[in-house]
């Protein structure tokens, strides 16, 4: 069956933490290890809880910043330099906005209630998707089954005729299980190959 849908995942494939240093600076500020803060930022109770919309944005980030010892005046700083290292992929966004000619294509993401306005806002790339389901808005998260049969739904095609790339292998392979054409980000190059033979072969 043909594919009519494609679909990317955001943090980690479309932007991705180049330099790590402004966040390993951070995280000594503090007395952290990096991957500490990062455990905090990402993995914490209260970012889960931001992850399916049960707290904003906002409200985790003071978690996050009472568990460091930070002030509530010190979270943009805190934002700031946790984020100085990420960049967006260009060569990505421009294979996205080649595609849209042929396809239907959306972001399908993992994060919190402020990604849409950071899409629009700040990356102005919220108009390269023809939709964007985010987590926290839909009360679902990867790897989650429901979260790729409501992606397909949207799209208004079966799970057959989508294909999604994610850089987690644990999120690719419950879009294979739900019956979802799926592949690791492991490169911008490898995915752009493996993204154009995947839809040679499915026309």
């Amino acid at each position: 069956m043909a594919i009519r849908t494609i679909l990317f995942d955001f943090g980690g494939v479309l932007l991705r933490t180049e330099d790590h240093q402004p966040r390993q600076k951070l995280a000594a500020q503090y007395g952290l290890e990096e991957d500490d803060l990062i455990d905090l930022v990402f993995g914490s109770p209260s970012a889960l809880r931001a992850s399916v919309g049960e707290m904003t944005a906002e409200q985790h980030w003071r978690e996050v910043a009472a568990a460091i010892g930070a002030s509530i005046d010190q979270i943009p700083y805190l934002k700031q330099q946790f984020f100085a290292g990420d960049r967006l992929d260009e060569a990505l966004v421009e294979v996205i906005r080649s595609y849209r000619k042929t396809h239907q294509v959306g972001l399908l993401s993992n994060a919190w209630d402020d990604l849409r306005e950071f899409l629009g806002n700040h990356l102005r790339i919220l108009d390269i998707f023809d939709e964007v389901i985010i987590s926290a808005e839909v009360g679902l998260i990867k790897p989650d089954r429901r979260i790729y049969e409501l992606a397909a739904q949207k799209f208004n095609v079966s799970l057959s005729e989508t294909v999604f790339i994610d850089d987690l292998l644990v999120n690719v392979q419950a879009a294979q299980e739900a019956g979802m054409n799926s592949f690791q980000f492991r490169s911008t190059i490898q995915t752009i190959n493996d993204l154009q033979r995947l839809l040679e072969e499915g026309s």
